[in-house]
């Protein structure tokens, strides 16, 4: 019950999280004008992985995309790289977990199989977390050197007074989302590879014993075993397999087969 309770949980935290890195991947505000300096304005700028959009006082949004792909900064593209891999990767995960779980039986697959559909599927999602966080990662490292570059040329002193003349940008939604989605996933994966261990079969080591019966090595024939009713010593006297070898033979050297 417990190993069940783990698998189930590891997957429903994991599928949170790719949710929420495909939501991120998506979202347009990855990168948002920051209004410190100019907190009232007409326009307000915001920038996703695959467009930037301009929203008017008035209400009206205006969003044109990326028409290109080698105009694009190389950690831009680095970082669309990386959400796109870690969600493949995430759902390929899924859907290994969803035929590992134990409430679920496929045929007649046993715990051992599900134990490495359970790990690997485990690994996946460590992956797939991985990678979206360092996308996330990646990304804001890039708006943070951006901001400080704009910041130490954006003020110009004129008579006492600081003028604003470049637009800086800022932390986004997105990025906060995908740091979430990318630590769910992270933290699912670690989950199902703890579940794995419940479900690794105990190996039980039993001594095996080595067991001749003599019966299937004696050959018999029709007639050939005589007994005397008399007595004396021809009473022990019993032939086997036509006079071959008589009882006390048999007695005194006994055969190999006849012990276990």
């Amino acid at each position: 019950m417990a190993v069940t309770a783990c698998q189930g949980l590891g997957f429903v935290i994991s599928l949170l999280g790719i949710a929420g890195m495909i939501a991120a991947t998506c979202m347009d505000q990855w990168s948002t004008q920051d209004l410190y300096n100019n907190p009232v304005t007409a326009v307000f700028n915001y920038q996703g992985l695959w467009r930037s959009c301009v929203r008017e006082s008035s209400g009206f949004t205006e969003c044109r995309g990326y028409f290109t792909l080698l105009g694009l900064p190389a950690m831009l593209q680095a970082v669309r790289a990386l959400m796109i891999v870690g969600i493949i990767v995430g759902v390929i995960g899924l859907l290994v977990s969803i035929f590992a779980l134990k409430c679920i039986r496929m045929g007649s697959m046993e715990d051992s199989a599900k134990a490495k559909m359970t790990l690997t599927s485990g690994i996946m999602f460590i992956v797939s977390g991985l990678c979206a966080i360092a996308g996330v990662s990646v990304f804001a490292n890039m708006l943070v050197t951006n901001f400080w570059m704009s910041t130490a040329g954006m003020y110009s002193s004129l008579g006492g007074m600081v003028q604003t003349v470049q637009t800086r940008y800022t932390f986004g939604s997105a990025l906060f989302v995908g740091w979430v989605a990318g630590g769910l996933t992270l933290i699912g994966g670690v989950i199902m590879c703890i579940a794995c261990r419940g479900l690794v079969p105990e190996e039980s080591n039993y001594k095996a014993v080595s067991y001749h019966a003599s019966g299937h090595n004696v050959a018999y024939k029709p007639g050939g075993f005589k007994a005397s009713t008399g007595i004396g010593p021809n009473t022990k006297n019993k032939i086997y397999n036509g006079g071959a070898r008589t009882e006390d033979e048999m007695q005194s050297h006994p055969s190999k087969y006849d012990y276990v």
